[in-house]
């Protein structure tokens, strides 16, 4: 049992039609691709993670005229392919698939092995990513009001599952018990599925994470609300935690994007852009990721690394406020 100012210590990709090659004579710049491109998940198969790295590979494949192969680098909530991709040839040929919190949260936690705002250059984003609040059935709550009540009148008997220490939903986790006033317990797992799969088994109570969708859509989860920019379309009458007057106040959001080694060429990274911008903007693409609990969004680079320096900062400022980093 640990106190809520400890608790941060520690489906399947859906087919689509690919776009036909623009060939290779499209894809000369600075060399680039000469051959296949690494697209590092940081998270096992089965994870959001995962799902959104096979998504956006199988769209960038036939624009960049070579194989696109994901590779599942797991480890340390992330950190583990993160760390390998900083550290590769930056030439645009190894890239990363990033969580939010892989690049916002858990470089405040512990020595990750490297400086997300110097180490990646961002790319391009897949999107900000919705949420559900979930619970295993047999647990006595119905509402977001109930699981603040049980939390309360049981100090530390509650619990949270998440893909992993520096988690997005291991933060979130984190925040609500903090603002609702209750302690729970954190479980770190190696990836969302694990840890929804937790939940359902019941040795977990909770989980705040998009890769509960189809476990409540199916009754072997139950949703209490939603975690996002706005009501979520796969859960239209379940409420915003905003709407509940919760997280109005939380740093940074839950986002996936691509990242490349911090001194990609400046054209290369220009190139993925536009690609991957342009994958976004298929339909069978953008429906495949709202499948998968992400709003799909189409920024620059810059705009990318904007927001990650904004909700790198944030985000440390909260977790000091906590005494946790």
């Amino acid at each position: 049992m640990i106190s809520r100012r400890l608790l941060l210590g520690a489906g399947l990709a859906a087919p689509f039609v690919a776009t036909p090659s623009l060939g290779r004579s499209e894809a000369s710049t600075h060399g680039f691709p000469e051959r296949t491109v690494r697209y590092v998940c940081p998270f096992p198969p089965g994870a959001t993670n995962d799902n959104v790295s096979r998504t956006m590979s199988r769209a960038l494949g036939p624009r960049l005229g070579v194989t696109v192969l994901v590779e599942n680098k797991a480890g340390a909530g992330g950190a583990v392919g993160s760390r390998m991709v900083a550290e590769a040839k930056p030439d645009g040929h190894t890239l990363l698939n990033a969580s939010a919190g892989n690049l916002t949260i858990a470089p405040h936690l512990s020595n990750v092995g490297y400086d997300p705002l110097r180490d990646l250059a961002p790319v391009a984003l897949a999107g900000d990513a919705y949420s559900v609040v979930a619970v295993n059935p047999a647990l006595p709550v119905h509402s977001v009001a109930e699981l603040i009540d049980f939390g309360r009148r049981r100090p530390g008997v509650l619990n949270y599952a998440s893909a992993g220490i520096g988690s997005a939903g291991h933060l979130r986790g984190a925040l609500l018990a903090d603002e609702a006033r209750f302690e729970a317990v954190h479980v770190p797992f190696p990836g969302s599925a694990a840890a929804a799969t937790s939940v359902v088994a019941g040795d977990c109570h909770l989980v705040i994470d998009p890769i509960a969708m189809p476990h409540v859509q199916e009754g072997r989860l139950r949703a209490l609300a939603t975690v996002g920019p706005d009501r979520w379309d796969a859960f239209p009458d379940l409420p915003n935690l905003a709407e509940l007057g919760i997280g109005r106040a939380w740093p940074g959001g839950t986002w996936f994007g691509l990242f490349a080694p911090g001194t990609t060429p400046a054209p290369v990274i220009a190139r993925l852009n536009r690609d991957f911008n342009d994958s976004l903007a298929e339909p069978e693409v953008a429906a495949a990721l709202r499948r998968f609990g992400l709003k799909p969004e189409a920024v620059s680079p810059e705009e990318l690394g904007r927001r990650v320096a904004a909700d790198h900062a944030a985000i440390g400022r909260a977790l000091r406020r906590l005494n946790i980093a």
